[in-house]
């Protein structure tokens, strides 16, 4: 059990964070207003694996604290197809909407925002990216998650359907 718990210890270790967006919130009271503070971070390890989180604390640091803290408990795995993703894919959350298509080697992430921080720190090299809709960042980002998730990986389909991997994927 000890050596499963130092081997999770060094795992969380080699994950890097990365603030998305930070707001300020208020809360009108009988002596006047609380101020706290809301931080979006996501967390990976630029090898496939990647997670969002939000904190809420009366300061900032400790908001990134515990943002990253909820990130690393909802952390997914990414199929990646060399430097890109394996195929097209579409990811709504709300009113925002981001499309992924994957890109030729070289490439770089063609994207912005909440968008590109998340496929740098899930270790996508390559790809092409159009976000629709809203722009709060909260929103694309779940929807980025939310693409990433549907993604399939080639290996496991083509074992899955007895296929060859180039006869499923073009």
């Amino acid at each position: 059990m000890d050596k499963q718990r130092f081997k999770r210890d060094e795992a969380e270790d080699e994950f890097n964070d990365q603030v998305i967006s930070i707001r300020r919130t208020m809360k009108v009271v009988k002596g006047g207003k609380n101020l706290s503070f809301s931080a979006l971070v996501a967390v990976g390890n630029e090898n496939g694996l990647i997670g969002i989180g939000k904190g809420k604390a009366r300061e900032v640091p400790p908001a990134i604290r515990k943002g990253a803290q909820d990130a690393k408990k909802h952390i997914i795995e990414v199929p990646l197809k060399g430097t890109t993703i394996p195929h097209f894919i579409k990811g709504v959350h709300c009113g925002g909407q981001v499309i992924l298509r994957p890109a030729s080697k070289g490439t770089g992430i063609i994207a912005g925002g909440a968008v590109r921080i998340i496929l740098e720190l899930a270790g996508v090299k390559d790809v092409l990216t159009k976000s629709v809709g809203s722009n709060n960042p909260l929103s694309v980002a779940n929807a980025t998650i939310n693409a990433l998730k549907k993604l399939k990986n080639p290996k496991k389909l083509s074992e899955l359907r007895e296929k060859d991997e180039d006869a499923i994927w073009q």
